[in-house]
């Protein structure tokens, strides 16, 4: 599946997991189906990509990430396990994703778009080189504007429709506002700003910080589906604007964001013993 929620997008109040998550209800997907879910769509990989995100966290503290040497490898890799990240998703989804929508979202994602379209996300998601990625997506897009293709506005459509609730810039910020308050309560970094202070800043740089994020999503879409037809751009966007895959997806964001903060929290907390305090 599509996200988009990626590492250089760590710029930006969150919706507490609970808001959205639907209660635990008899008719919740049990774990096999659950598990069968997770590849089918490549939400497992998604998954598996939060750790790449790690990347980001010593630039955002002010900290010269090569001060760390290979601890900061091991560090990261015990943080950002993938299978307890993937206990904690399958756990969470036994209880809050339905069988209708399960079903739903497994038959779009089985079919001959669907798995090409898993194959092509899957290995966007595991590309390291996330900038060069974006660089390659804004020559796509830069292109596309320049023939006057119709593509942008479906793309837009898509990224739309994964987000239809407008919760990513906020999820978002409150990451980076969980990662910063746990690096100062640990000694890695003297924080000077309150957290009311530091969401009022936040607040006043949205703008800049939305159209941040929508043009990291549009490069990133517009790398990833290169390789599809046109047609086949506008059949997934009718696909995610259903309200049965909104419904997935509005759970699925919200499992991936809360996975993420809880990472970058206990990742903050970690890094006291790799390096000295520095001011922020």
């Amino acid at each position: 599946m599509t996200y988009l929620l990626r590492r250089t997008a760590l710029i930006t109040s969150f919706i507490l997991l609970t808001s959205v998550l639907l209660p635990a209800q008899t008719f919740a997907a049990g774990r096999d189906r659950i598990e069968a879910f997770l590849t089918t769509t490549g939400f497992d990989v998604a998954l598996e990509s939060i750790a790449l995100s790690s990347a980001s966290a010593p630039q955002m503290l002010g900290i010269d990430p090569d001060g760390f040497g290979s601890d900061w490898k091991r560090l990261t890799e015990d943080v950002f396990n993938i299978e307890d990240m993937h206990e904690t998703a399958v756990s969470i989804l036994e209880q809050t994703l339905r069988d209708d929508a399960l079903n739903h979202a497994v038959e779009f994602y089985a079919s001959d778009l669907g798995q090409r379209l898993v194959e092509a996300e899957n290995a966007s998601h595991l590309r390291e080189d996330e900038d060069a990625k974006q660089q390659e997506g804004q020559e796509i897009v830069a292109d596309l504007i320049k023939e006057g293709s119709s593509r942008v506005e479906n793309l837009k459509r898509m990224n739309a429709a994964i987000d239809s609730s407008g919760t990513a810039l906020r999820a978002l910020q409150e990451i980076q506002l969980r990662f910063l308050l746990a690096a100062s309560a640990s000694g890695v970094i003297d924080l000077q700003l309150s957290a009311d202070e530091l969401r009022e800043m936040m607040r006043q740089n949205e703008t800049g910080m939305r159209q941040a994020l929508q043009m990291s999503a549009l490069a990133g879409a517009a790398y990833t589906y290169q390789d599809f037809s046109d047609a086949d751009v506008v059949a997934y966007a009718d696909a995610l604007e259903q309200p049965l895959m909104q419904e997935v997806y509005e759970l699925l964001n919200a499992v991936q964001y809360e996975i993420m903060a809880m990472k970058f929290e206990d990742l903050a907390a970690r890094m006291a013993d790799l390096h000295p305090a520095q001011d922020i």
